[in-house]
């Protein structure tokens, strides 16, 4: 495809399209936080907007005869917060050199470090566009670079083909193996990684009633309640919580029957919740908090709950987000994610790409030697 076949707008709100025109690019596979309803709400709600650091930059590509043939979310950012892939290095480096980091575009998810295509188009030579259209805006605007996270393996290839750089991470994810319940995962495991994984959830449990909630059982009373367990642990972990309360409003106009919300009760009084969202292919969990301390709690309403749940639902895994070296002793395995980064400065691309090159290896070591200590019995999990 040549530039002469195509031509890119910059949306600056997800709303400058009509949601069955974005949805139309998602892929066969639901991934609940690339639909329009999520953005939407993300954006509409305050959470993701310019006076955040968010500024919508979204790139919508059409054909010559004007006909839409991509899209790909994209956010002109003041600062690296609420990515979790983290360059705070490279701007240092940059700005040490005279140089402005900020403000930069990054291709992701708002506050969400989760899996899933990025580039949305149904062929290669569209998503080359969108990203040789990030390129030139990155230019046009005098940005220092384009980063896109937590990728798929086709963008990861068109991305590459035109000069990203490729970076890599980890994160731990529950591989659901065709379990029948719960108990079979269990059986998967050795003796005493299996005992101690039913005592946890034995004391978690004792004298807690623990409800998983979706759809219609979901009320905005649920929602006041997660809302303050979420404020609880945004204030303690990051200083400012990056969700307002409107953005859980929309998730119950929009997105209740995508969602699990794991809480728990002592007596009729909630004290913790864990919000998780419901994919094709995964159960992704995303945010937690407690409004009273109760040991292995969050290690029952996140984790354990979130196996049950996928469990049930038939899907392949459960993604835990990101961190937490606690979960391989819980069932989660160590898998590799991934991102791309343009960097407009020639010197600082040069050396980002001799650090990716050496970070990747050692991530890759990682892996291996944290494969080796899953609580699989041998032979069990993957190799």
């Amino acid at each position: 495809m040549s530039e002469d076949t195509y031509s890119a707008r910059i949306l600056t709100q997800i709303s400058d399209v009509s949601e069955a025109a974005w949805d139309a690019h998602l892929p066969e596979t639901a991934h609940p936080f690339l639909s329009w309803r999520f953005l939407h709400a993300c954006e509409a709600s305050g959470s993701a907007m310019i006076e955040t650091g968010w500024a919508p930059r979204h790139i919508w590509l059409e054909d010559s005869t004007g006909q839409a043939i991509g899209a790909a979310p994209l956010y002109a950012k003041t600062h690296s917060q609420g990515e979790y892939v983290f360059d705070h290095g490279w701007a240092d480096a940059l700005e040490r050199a005279g140089i402005a980091y900020y403000p930069k575009l990054q291709g992701s998810i708002p506050f969400t470090p989760a899996t899933g295509p990025r580039l949305l188009a149904k062929t290669k030579d569209a998503k080359i566009g969108l990203a040789s259209a990030m390129v030139q805006a990155c230019h046009e605007w005098d940005m220092s670079g384009v980063h896109l996270t937590f990728l798929e393996d086709d963008d990861r290839a068109v991305l590459n083909e035109i000069g990203f750089a490729a970076r890599e991470d980890r994160q731990f994810h529950f591989i659901n193996r065709d379990y029948g319940a719960f108990d079979h995962f269990l059986a998967a495991l050795s003796s005493k990684k299996r005992k101690n994984i039913r005592r946890e959830r034995r004391e978690a449990q004792d004298g807690v009633v623990i409800k998983r909630l979706t759809g219609d059982d979901l009320k905005d009373e649920h929602w006041d309640i997660f809302y303050r367990c979420y404020l609880d642990t945004g204030q303690r972990k990051w200083g400012r919580p990056y969700l307002t309360r409107e953005f859980f409003a929309y998730m119950q106009e929009t997105m209740r029957d995508d969602i699990i919300l794991v809480m728990a009760w002592i007596d009729d009084t909630p004290i913790a919740a864990a919000l998780n969202f419901i994919g094709g292919a995964a159960l992704y969990g995303r945010n937690w908090g407690a409004l009273t301390h109760k040991p292995l709690l969050h290690f029952e309403l996140c984790y354990y709950q979130a196996i049950e749940a996928g469990i049930e639902l038939r899907l392949p895994k459960v993604e835990a987000g990101a961190q937490g070296e606690h979960k391989l002793a819980r069932g989660y395995e160590p898998v590799a994610t991934h991102s791309a980064h343009y960097l407009a400065h020639p010197g600082l691309r040069d050396a980002v790409s001799d650090y990716l090159s050496r970070e990747r290896r050692a991530v890759e070591h990682e892996i291996k030697v944290l494969s080796k200590h899953t609580p699989f019995r041998k032979g069990d999990a993957s190799d």
